[in-house]
C-alpha cells in the first residue's frame, strides 16, 4: 500500500514536471501563434562609388539608394563611413574585404540625411598631404544604419596622386556683349605642391543652368580667356574654370574649381542703323527699299519723313504707326515736285531702337 502511495507521487511529480516542460515548449512553438512581427529593415546593399584626382582631393562619389517604395520611408540609412588604404606603388595584390578592413584606415564618418536622399548624389573630397612619395590609395565606403549595423563594403577605387599639378584660376570675370559673354581669369603661378613651373596643358570652361553643368570646350583652351556665344538674354548662368594637367598615368587631369560668376544677361544692346537704302520714284508714290537687319532679334522698322533736312529729328513725322515689318515702304502720299527727306530705325524685340540712319531724298515726279 504505501509503495503504491509512493509509486502515484513520484509519478505525478513526473506528469507535473512532464506538463510544465510541455508548457514551456508551448508558449515557445506549441501554443496559440502570435502575428509574425515585420521583418527588421536591415542597411542597404553595397553600393559602386567612383572617384578622381581634382587638384589636391581625391572626389568621391556614389548614387544613394532610392526611398523604400511600399510605404515611402527613406532607407534606414545614418551615415557613410569612408575608408583609405595607402600602398607603395609596386604592391600587386587586391586585398579582400577582410584584409582592407583590418588595414584601412577610416577617414571620415559622413552623416546621411534626406536632403541627400533628394539630391541623389552624393560627393566626398579627400584632401590629400603630398609628402613627396610616391603611392597609390585604395578607397571604400560602405552604409551603416541606426542601428549600428554595417553593409558590405562597396566596391575599391585606386588614384596614383600627382603632387605636380596647377592650382586652379583666379579673379574669373564676366562681360556682356550683343554676341558673347567674354569670360577672362588670371592663370596659375604654381602646382598644388608649391612647385614650378606650372604643370599646364590647357582650361576647361563650365557653365551651369537650371541645375545643369555642361563643359563648353571641346578641348581645353590655352588663352586665359573664353567668349561663350551660346546663351540667351534673360537666362540664368553660373561660369567657373579648371585647370587642365597632365597626369602621371599620360591623362589629363583638372584643378579644383576657379571662384564662380553668376550672371544674368539683359538686352540693353540697340540693333544696327538700318543701311542700303534707295527711293524709286513714280508717279504720286516714293518706294523705299532698305537692307534687312542680320540681328535675329529685330523685329521691325520705323520710317520718319520731312520736307525740311534742317528740322530736328525728332520732329520728324512717323510714318509707320506700326512697326514696319517687311524691307520696303511706299509713301503715297507725296506732291509733285517736293523734296522728301527721309531716315529709318530699327527695333528689337526688348525694345531698343537703333540710331537713326542715313538721311536719303528724292523729289516726286
Amino acid at each position: 500500500m504505501l509503495n503504491s502511495l509512493y509509486l502515484s507521487t513520484i509519478y505525478a511529480k513526473k506528469a507535473a514536471l512532464a506538463f510544465m516542460f510541455c508548457a514551456l515548449l508551448t508558449g515557445l512553438s506549441c501554443g496559440k501563434r502570435k502575428p509574425p512581427l515585420p521583418p527588421i529593415k536591415r542597411v542597404s546593399q553595397q553600393i559602386e562609388i567612383s572617384g578622381m584626382q581634382r587638384g589636391n582631393i581625391v572626389a568621391l562619389s556614389w548614387t544613394l539608394p532610392a526611398a523604400d517604395a511600399s510605404d515611402n520611408s527613406f532607407p534606414n540609412i545614418k551615415r557613410a563611413d569612408i575608408y583609405r588604404l595607402a600602398e607603395p606603388l609596386n604592391t600587386m595584390l587586391i586585398p579582400s574585404e577582410e584584409e582592407f578592413a583590418s588595414r584601412s584606415t577610416l577617414i571620415s564618418s559622413v552623416p546621411i540625411t534626406e536632403a541627400d536622399f533628394d539630391r541623389k548624389k552624393f560627393v566626398y573630397n579627400d584632401m590629400l598631404q603630398f609628402a613627396g612619395q610616391s603611392a597609390r590609395l585604395r578607397y571604400a565606403v560602405r552604409f551603416v544604419n541606426e542601428s549600428g549595423q554595417k553593409a558590405s563594403l562597396s566596391n575599391f577605387i585606386t588614384i596614383e596622386p600627382t603632387a605636380k599639378l596647377a592650382e586652379e584660376p583666379k579673379s574669373l570675370s564676366a562681360q556682356i556683349s550683343e554676341a558673347a559673354i567674354f569670360l577672362k581669369w588670371n592663370p596659375p603661378v604654381k602646382n598644388v605642391d608649391g612647385s614650378q613651373p606650372v604643370n599646364f596643358l590647357g582650361y576647361n570652361v563650365y557653365r551651369t543652368e537650371a541645375a545643369n553643368t555642361k563643359l563648353l570646350n571641346s578641348a581645353p583652351v590655352t588663352a586665359a580667356d573664353y567668349s561663350d556665344k551660346f546663351f540667351e538674354f534673360g537666362g540664368k548662368y553660373t561660369y567657373f574654370v579648371r585647370t587642365v594637367s597632365l597626369g602621371g598615368d599620360g591623362n589629363p587631369v583638372e584643378s579644383l574649381d576657379s571662384n564662380s560668376v553668376e550672371i544674368i544677361p539683359e538686352d540693353v544692346f540697340p540693333p544696327k542703323s538700318p543701311s542700303a537704302i534707295t527711293i524709286a520714284a513714280a508717279p504720286r508714290s516714293l518706294a523705299l527699299f532698305f537692307a534687312a537687319n542680320d540681328e535675329k532679334d529685330v523685329i521691325g522698322y520705323r520710317i520718319y519723313r520731312t520736307t525740311d533736312p534742317n528740322q530736328a529729328k525728332s520732329e520728324w513725322q512717323l510714318l509707320t504707326a506700326e512697326t514696319l515689318t517687311t524691307n520696303t515702304f511706299q509713301d503715297s502720299k507725296i506732291e509733285s515736285g517736293v523734296t522728301y527727306y527721309y531716315y529709318l530705325t530699327a527695333t528689337d524685340s526688348t525694345g531698343n531702337v537703333s540710331e537713326p540712319s542715313e538721311v536719303v531724298s528724292e523729289t516726286a515726279p
